[in-house]
């Protein structure tokens, strides 16, 4: 057996330290993108603005509607010049007093003064209005029910964004309603309404051009 000595060369196990460091570095810029990836900007003032889980429906409809109620006074067009902006061109005059959230549908806000015809037991009750096209035909809600959200849209700026889900979003519109319904129908004693004279403020979205369908937000009884 050779005397000469072996020399065994033991390999180090593990990494070094310079390719932890990198490693770590890595798992540190990973998890900073997906937080930002998973945080979600909140407006202030918006329904989420609260916490998540802390949404109230009711809440929302009584600290909006007296804003769409504002908003409305600001901007709502008279019916007569709305009429003949829209027999001119509909689309232009949905883009000049109207707002959307989609581009594509457009919520006006309106004020006219009439006489109340017959209420009907659900839907719209027809108003005559002084001085507007004979072929253009104006529904209100009185209620007892009141449908859509053109309350919540007549702004342009409350979208599904706003809230954490659909059904916050659907709620928020049906609040306004109820809100409505507090507010200013249940005041008016919209059932004894027939062959008065009203004055109105509300918002409608323009679909047909020859039928307008009004959420009202404001409705005085009289001249």
């Amino acid at each position: 057996m050779s005397a000469a000595t072996s020399a065994v060369v033991v390999k180090r196990n593990g990494l070094s330290p310079l390719t932890k460091r990198i490693i770590w570095i890595v798992l540190i810029v990973a998890l900073i993108v997906a937080m930002a990836l998973s945080t979600r900007v909140v407006t202030k003032g918006s329904a989420l603005a609260a916490g998540s889980g802390q949404f109230s429906a009711a809440d929302y409809g009584k600290t909006q509607f007296p804003k769409m109620q504002e908003f409305i006074s600001a901007n709502a067009v008279g019916a007569t010049e709305l009429a003949t902006a829209v027999a001119a061109d509909q689309g232009a005059a949905a883009k000049k007093y109207g707002h959307s959230t989609d581009d594509v549908t457009y919520i006006i806000p309106v004020k006219f003064t009439g006489v109340v015809g017959q209420i009907p037991a659900a839907g719209y009750t027809p108003i005559t209005v002084t001085g507007l096209a004979g072929d253009v035909k104006i529904g209100l809600q009185l209620g007892p029910a009141v449908n859509g959200t053109d309350l919540r849209d007549v702004t342009g700026k409350v979208t599904l964004n706003n809230f954490e889900n659909q059904i916050q979003y659907q709620d928020a519109g049906q609040a306004i309603n109820e809100q409505l319904k507090k507010d200013v129908l249940a005041k008016v004693d919209a059932t004894g309404l027939q062959g008065k004279t009203i004055s109105v403020e509300g918002a409608f979205t323009l679909i047909n051009p020859k039928q307008w369908n009004v959420t009202p937000s404001k409705i005085t009884v009289g001249p």
